[in-house]
């Protein structure tokens, strides 16, 4: 069979890192329809990679289940994919999981080293990170070998469950019913109740709130008067006054906390103010997340749970499994705790349900999204789909969501098995 260069953008004939061109069987129709790549063993042989790591990135890529542990040494993903697509993928997976950051080649080895995946090249010596939030890292940290090829350590992925279980049970670090013990009454914060505006911090929305913020923080306000719609808080003290109650219920979802006041909750001013501006803007979209963090910091609600609920009824339009990869940045950086997930899967839930039931077809993908982009962990979507609630919907509308989930929960429950197989071996 004809090679090709490991490197497609290297075009002389005698570079010596050569691989199969990939090879790709369409079998099956209708629903049934799969895509065999025949040849995945020997290209990943060439790159030194376990071919378990590509057909997982093919799938993580093209969102589609792909078997990473075939019997019959059939590598299958589901749907249609011809080879020169495939092929166009593999270059991104070489790129973000075989290449050298420094010399370009291709002779790495993958060392996992405290949780973190590194490629330490044999050409030059570098050992450099590889991007921890690309979904595949995760797999590959879940699936962890020894660097000499030795067995899998089944401790590692217990020890990790048991980790995030114990993060998930100290929610808001405070009494059982999740109300924090300081005095900043604030949900998974730190002890000084904010989130991500520490020094040092690099993650993207903090850069985007130092960047962009730096003129909102030193007039201590938003300027208003370049609004159509007057979004000011007493305006939309005022308006909130004048929804109807089904409307305040449908953002604020939960009981007020004991300490707020009378009238409309931080949870409604945030929610009418995300919907007052989008009227003025002409969408949703054209809200920025710095924006977004700000005002809710200004509520004193950006570290709340419940504030993941309305944003998940507000930040989103029809266009929402396009819009999802867009918010990344804010969800993850609200998003802390397994309550924090779970409020942002009641607002879905209520979004896709009430608000827009024309998007409930849509729920896979939006749940997919979700799962891609690290916001929901597999554990609460399993508990999520195991048992409808009354907790944000009625519950006919709530198993007709779960209902509508049910493919997105089937994939997600057999790709688990599939780990969960690897582990025993």
């Amino acid at each position: 069979m004809a090679t090709i260069n490991i490197r497609r953008d290297v075009t002389d004939p005698f570079y010596r890192y050569k691989m199969e061109r990939l090879q790709s069987k369409i079998e099956g129709k209708g629903n049934g329809i799969k895509t065999v790549v025949v040849n995945l063993n020997s290209v990943a042989q060439s790159l030194s990679r376990p071919p378990a790591y590509v057909i997982k990135y093919f799938g993580f890529e093209l969102g589609a289940q792909a078997n990473a542990k075939p019997t019959d040494d059939r590598w299958i993903i589901n749907g249609a994919h011809d080879a020169p697509k495939l092929q166009d993928y593999l270059d991104g997976f070489i790129s973000k999981f075989v290449l050298c950051k420094k010399c370009k080649n291709p002779e790495t080895d993958v060392v996992i080293k405290s949780d973190k995946i590194y490629l330490d090249c044999k050409a030059c010596g570098q050992r450099s990170e590889v991007d921890p939030r690309l979904k595949l890292s995760t797999f590959i940290l879940r699936n962890n070998t020894s660097t000499k090829g030795g067995k899998k350590d089944k401790s590692t992925k217990k020890s990790r469950r048991e980790r995030n279980k114990e993060k998930g049970d100290t929610t808001a670090n405070g009494d059982k019913d999740g109300s924090p013990g300081d005095s900043n009454n604030s949900d998974n914060g730190d002890e000084n109740g904010d989130v991500g505006l520490e020094a040092g911090s690099d993650d993207e929305l903090t850069r985007r709130i130092k960047s962009e913020a730096q003129g909102i923080e030193a007039d201590g306000e938003i300027d208003d008067d370049s609004w159509a719609v007057d979004v000011s808080e007493e305006a939309v003290k005022a308006r909130v006054k004048e929804l109807p109650s089904d409307l305040k219920r449908s953002l604020a979802l939960e009981d007020a906390d004991e300490d707020e006041p009378d009238g409309p909750s931080a949870y409604d001013q945030l929610g009418s103010w995300i919907q007052d501006t989008a009227a003025s803007k002409g969408g949703v979209a054209q809200i920025s997340d710095v924006d977004i963090y700000l005002k809710a910091k200004e509520f004193g609600i950006e570290t709340k749970h419940k504030t993941l609920a309305v944003l998940a009824q507000t930040i989103f339009d029809e266009k929402i499994t396009k819009q999802i990869g867009n918010r990344a940045a804010l969800l993850k950086k609200l998003i802390t705790s397994e309550r924090h997930e779970k409020a942002f899967l009641g607002g879905t839930e209520r979004f896709v349900g009430v608000d827009h039931p024309e998007l409930v077809s849509q729920i896979p993908a939006i749940l997919l999204g979700y799962y891609q982009h690290d916001l929901v962990s597999e554990d609460v979507l399993k508990a999520w789909g195991s048992k409808a609630s009354k907790k944000y919907v009625d519950l006919a509308t709530s198993k007709k969501v779960r209902k509508a989930a049910e493919p997105f929960l089937e994939w997600l429950e057999n790709a688990e098995s599939e780990e969960e197989d690897s582990d025993e071996e």
